[in-house]
């Protein structure tokens, strides 16, 4: 049984074409964040709340919130987006509660 796969031209071309418009756009999300003053590390993992919940085996994304409310997540390892409807993310590290 032969389990190599092949791709067509078209296909190789496409996932090419898809690859270089991602690439594009980090690269104008990256310029718009930093005219708007926010410095993100992007050698760093950051997770939306839900993502944040799913990684760490959090039942719901209220603990969370509570967790930013209180200090147990430090406001350094969050970021608020207001451009993403204000849409929060959490630098990918375990808190001890």
């Amino acid at each position: 049984m032969n389990t190599e796969t092949s791709t067509s031209p078209e296909l190789s071309e496409e996932i090419t074409k898809v690859l270089r418009e991602s690439a594009d756009l980090k690269e104008e999300a990256v310029a718009l964040l930093l005219s708007k003053g926010v410095i993100l590390d992007l050698s760093t993992k950051w997770l939306t709340q839900k993502k944040y919940c799913e990684a760490f085996g959090i039942k719901n994304v209220q603990t969370v919130n509570n967790w930013i409310k209180r200090g147990i997540i430090p406001p350094e390892n969050v970021r608020v987006i207001p451009e993403l409807n204000d849409l929060r993310l959490i630098k990918a590290v375990s808190y001890q509660v």
